[in-house]
């Protein structure tokens, strides 16, 4: 199974952090966000990673190589226009999988995360999409989708956010449309046919959305 990091965005809620650096290279810890899950990805056993670039892209590639520091191969999928998530994705096929049916992980490259990717599952059974669901942070207490016991993923009242972590099936993304399609319209099909799945996460995450989320990172 492969994995994709989502790195392509401006990232135009950090600014001025990203005016000269690209949102995925902006550090915690004395580290670039995307190496956390680079060296997450290799310790779980993962050896193929994409990476989508857009903005800045050339910083990113230059950064992190072919990812042989990591343990791992890295390709990229250079979209010449911002595709959005989905639209990354479909762009992104054909590098991700090598079976038809394979399915393969997407991290968001602008979340940091404790996260132990060996936790995800290796087989859909049948259901188009698994999502790793997180409390509600303060920015977003409405959340996206409830999580039932049974880990189906709905729209009632009682949310949880989706983290930027999950496993996907490709059938959910062939046939798609060229050009930029956001993730929300597959996820809403998704649900409406009981395809989508979720599993909770407890530990620490957070959207690095804001330069003062990025400061509360490092003084912890």
């Amino acid at each position: 199974m492969k994995a994709m990091i989502l790195a392509a965005g401006e990232g135009r809620r950090m600014l001025p952090l990203t005016a000269q650096m690209p949102k995925p290279l902006l550090k915690v810890h004395d580290k670039a966000l995307i190496e956390w899950h680079l060296e997450g990805l290799a310790r779980a056993g993962f050896s193929e990673v994409v990476i989508n670039l857009h903005y800045q892209g050339d910083k990113i590639r230059h950064h992190l190589g072919d990812g042989s520091a990591f343990g791992l191969h890295i390709t990229y999928s250079v979209e010449t226009i911002l595709l959005e998530t989905a639209g990354g994705i479909h762009h992104a096929l054909g590098l991700l999988v090598s079976a038809e049916d394979e399915p393969f992980v997407v991290v968001n490259g602008d979340i940091y995360t404790d996260f132990d990717f060996s936790l995800l599952p290796k087989h859909l059974d049948g259901r188009a999409a698994i999502l790793v669901m997180v409390d509600n942070p303060p920015h977003h207490l409405s959340g996206d989708f409830s999580l039932t016991a049974a880990g189906q993923l709905g729209t009632e009242l009682q949310r949880l956010t989706y983290s930027g972590i999950g496993v996907y099936s490709p059938a959910l993304f062939r046939g798609l449309r060229d050009g930029p399609v956001m993730l929300r319209e597959l996820f809403a099909a998704a649900i409406e046919a009981d395809l989508l799945g979720g599993q909770y996460y407890a530990g620490s995450w957070t959207d690095v959305g804001t330069p003062a989320r990025l400061a509360a990172l490092n003084a912890s």
